[in-house]
């Protein structure tokens, strides 16, 4: 669902870049409250996951395929604001290193696939684990929901602001009914994809997803007449997984997927593409400016065989993306520790 220059005018896309702007340092702020030193090193990881997946377009419908967001994995792995950052560093690297959605539709790609996705996922993450029971199968469940529904309304958000800023005159609810109509479709796919990952991180470290937090309610003594909470358990499960194997397993398996599977995806244009193409929306398209690339397209350029090509390209993109997340999380967790240590410091003095 990349929007490429020329779909949305000017000055909806300055609008939605200050939303982005404002959402982004909105995010780095809630960011420092869900980072700490075990979760910081896996938001790069989350980030180069997304990148990596995001390149396995799966058919959807006859011409057309889908890929994954990530909004809703990334928020229940790491939380929602770190979410909405991890997805723009995708994002980011994309339009810039591949020519992969507009340079001046960034603020409309950020809005609509990290943004919207995000909260709009989360919040039904959330909604549905307070009705559900507290178990690590809500989860599951609760993933599978969540981004199910978080690709729909992305379109909804694209196809509300092609109403406001549309370069072309489409019946909007043509366009309406397009977008929603594939999107569900891809957002299975989506909603397979999150609640296999989901489901596979927590039944090795299920202290390090966000989402999982909390599930199981502390046992409770009565003491001197009054219930206190029991400690938790000093060695749970989770740590027969290290963070640095669960790290190392899920950077290899991005390369893997990036570098070796990504042949094998699906040629069809995405939704997005499909829906324009039929729709004449792509009829004001304008060159990528990052169209001569050395990556532009998911290839490296003066490599002419297809497989290699496709390949360093997204080994290349994994290890960028990873590199560029985990800078941002390491900045943020750092910024959080500074102020930490100054109330901890004010609050031993006194």
């Amino acid at each position: 669902m990349h929007v490429p220059d020329g779909f949305i005018d000017a000055p909806t896309s300055a609008v939605t870049g200050v939303v982005a702007a404002g959402a982004l340092a909105v995010s780095l702020r809630g960011a420092r409250r869900e980072l700490d030193e075990k979760t910081a090193p896996l938001a790069g990881l989350v980030a180069a996951f997304v990148f990596a997946v995001q390149m396995l377009n799966f058919p959807v419908a006859a011409g057309t395929s889908g890929h994954l967001l990530g909004g809703a994995l990334a928020a229940i792995l790491v939380g929602p604001y770190t979410g909405v950052l991890c997805v723009s560093v995708v994002l980011l690297m994309q339009g810039v290193l591949f020519a992969d959605g507009g340079l001046t539709a960034l603020g409309v790609n950020i809005t609509d696939m990290a943004i919207v996705t995000t909260v709009v996922s989360y919040a039904v993450f959330r909604g549905l684990l307070a009705v559900l029971p507290r178990k690590r199968r809500s989860v599951t469940v609760a993933s599978f929901v969540a981004a199910l529904v978080s690709v729909p309304a992305a379109a909804v958000a694209f196809t509300l602001m092609y109403a406001i800023g549309g370069t072309t005159d489409v019946s909007l609810g043509k366009v309406a009914t397009a977008m929603i109509g594939v999107h569900v479709l891809i957002g299975v796919g989506e909603a397979v994809i999150t609640a296999l990952t989901v489901s596979a991180v927590i039944a090795v470290r299920p202290d390090l997803v966000h989402g999982a937090r909390g599930l199981r309610q502390r046992l409770q003594l009565r003491v001197n007449g009054a219930l206190v909470d029991m400690p938790a358990p000093t060695a749970p499960v989770a740590a027969r997984t290290s963070r640095r194997a669960l790290w190392v397993t899920g950077l290899v398996t991005s390369l893997v997927l990036a570098g070796f599977v990504s042949f094998y995806a699906s040629a069809n244009p995405d939704g997005l593409e499909k829906v324009a193409h039929d729709q004449g929306i792509d009829a004001k398209t304008e060159k990528h400016a990052s169209a001569d690339s050395p990556l532009a397209d998911y290839g490296v350029k003066d490599v002419s065989d297809a497989r290699l090509s496709g390949g360093l390209a997204g080994v290349i993109g994994v290890g960028v993306t990873v590199v560029a997340g985990s800078a941002v999380f390491w900045a943020v967790r750092r910024r959080r520790d500074a102020e930490i240590s100054p109330a901890s410091t004010a609050g031993t003095s006194v």
